[in-house]
């Protein structure tokens, strides 16, 4: 087998396997390295993403809200189910099944699209030359015209609560508890602190969620934040924003948690498990040679312009590794960016139309610029807003938590933020992000017919609010 390629690959998460498969198809020659191994030690692809992040996590989400609807919704509708119960151990199982179902997959693709796959770790040295040390021990040397630096990232450890066996885990240790905890802390009410501290909170754990901020969601749009607030506190989720964890020490099987409340005030409690979710780092580790002239920024991430092009000519970044939201979806499109540059296709991304979600529920979803962020920059505005209670198909669906929120600009109606918060959001958000990509006003979206009954046209109605001609609400008038 030669060793040279057109392209190589380190890493094969959802920005790197997108990346590899998409140069293929364009007639490259290519490689992707991955070190992956399973809780088995099975090399698998997929990354963080499919193995122990987004997949899995929202397995688990699904599962959990089946069991609260059945537990405590399906009532409402007139179905009577006695003695509900989960079995933590097959809900886990099933889990695990999906991921092994999606990783094999993407072996199968690579397979029918010609990549050439290595299990082991990659390492960048000097004039493209790639070190791969497969999970034997063996180390070759291979060449590349171009190298797709895709590594992906690794959780934050923080030294007041540092991981300790399966009492004080990070995401990947929440997504295989056995057993429900009667009493479940989390460090971080950001997305994955939420999401975790949603599925086990339906199954019954008391959850205390401890946000070292003093604002709730703050990079959401303040509204959806403050919505998000009231749900979770109703739905049992205890979230204490301006919480700074001290210290923690595990006694037996429950581990004390040290911190100071919003006061200054220390306090302490105590939890079964602990899940630290204080966000992600890229992961460059042992990845860059020191010759290979790959220049790293001053938080540790590779630089790269628009184009995902580093400063060495032929090596390209891409996903968790560079600028940016950490998004799988935002790897993938970067993939298939630097995939056509390499190609020599024009290729480009629009960053200013990367859609966000939470997957709680409801679920959060937004794009574009929030209020916040318009006030901050004097930008003229003005806001739709239509709640889900409004809607005849979400009453229909027993889920009339939330709104549509729409931001245009004041001067030439040019949609510049959409802020959802409730069932479905997470795919409603789409036709925002269409919306947006091809310039649309709300005017564009106010005149475009929308099926009936459906929760997509709250869409709608919200883009007619935004000049006072909602037709299912009544309109505020216009200060």
């Amino acid at each position: 087998m030669s060793n040279k390629f057109d392209v190589i690959v380190i890493g094969g998460g959802p920005g790197g396997y997108v990346a590899a498969i998409r140069a293929a198809q364009l007639g490259l020659n290519v490689a992707c390295i991955e070190k992956w191994l399973d809780k088995n030690d099975k090399p698998r692809l997929g990354g963080t993403c499919l193995n122990v992040g987004c997949i899995p996590s929202k397995a688990l989400l699904d599962s959990s809200h089946k069991y609260h609807d059945a537990k405590d919704e399906f009532s409402t509708h007139g179905i009577g189910v006695s003695d509900v119960s989960m079995d933590v151990n097959a809900m886990v199982d099933r889990k695990d099944n999906i991921v092994n179902q999606l990783t094999s997959g993407i072996t199968g693709l690579f397979k029918a699209n010609g990549v050439k796959s290595f299990e082991g770790f990659g390492k960048l040295l000097a004039n493209k030359k790639v070190e791969f040390t497969a999970h034997d021990g063996k180390v070759e040397t291979f060449e590349a015209d171009n190298v797709i630096l895709a590594t992906g990232s690794v959780p934050v450890n923080i030294p007041p609560a540092p991981r300790t066996g399966d009492i004080i885990v990070d995401n990947e240790g929440a997504l295989d508890f056995r057993e429900v905890p009667k009493r479940l802390g989390v460090i971080g009410a950001g997305v994955i602190g939420l999401e975790l501290g949603s599925v086990w909170n339906r199954l019954g754990s008391e959850v205390v969620v401890l946000e070292a901020q003093d604002q709730f969601l703050s990079l959401c749009d303040q509204d959806l934040a403050k919505e998000a607030g009231k749900i979770f506190k109703k739905q049992g989720l205890d979230i204490r924003v301006g919480a700074r964890v001290t210290g923690s020490e595990v006694k037996g099987d429950e581990v004390e948690v040290t911190f100071l409340d919003a006061k200054g005030e220390e306090q302490k409690q105590t939890f079964d498990k602990l899940i630290v979710a204080v966000g992600r780092k890229p992961f460059t580790d042992g990845c860059l040679a020191a010759d290979s002239g790959v220049n790293l920024d001053e938080r540790g991430f590779v630089f790269v312009d628009d184009q995902c092009k580093t400063n060495v000519p032929g090596v390209y970044a891409i996903g968790d590794i560079v600028r940016g939201p950490m998004l799988a979806h935002k790897a993938s499109e970067e993939g298939v960016m630097v995939a056509d540059i390499i190609a020599g296709h024009k290729a480009q991304m629009n960053y200013d139309c990367i859609p966000s979600v939470i997957y709680t529920h409801p679920e959060l979803a937004w794009v574009g610029k929030n209020e916040q962020q318009l006030k901050a920059e004097g930008v003229k505005y003005k806001v739709g807003k239509f709640p889900f209670a409004a809607s005849g198909r979400a009453m229909a669906a027993n889920d009339t938590d939330g709104f549509v929120k729409m931001i245009a600009c004041e001067e030439t109606d040019r949609i510049l933020g959409c802020h959802i918060i409730g069932g479905h959001a997470a795919d409603l958000i789409a036709q925002a992000v269409i919306a947006m990509e091809f310039g649309s006003t709300a005017e564009d979206i106010a005149l475009t017919v929308f099926a009936h009954p459906t929760v997509s046209e709250a869409v709608h109605e919200a883009a007619l609010a935004v000049d006072g001609h909602a037709i299912h609400v009544a309109n505020r008038k216009r200060k």
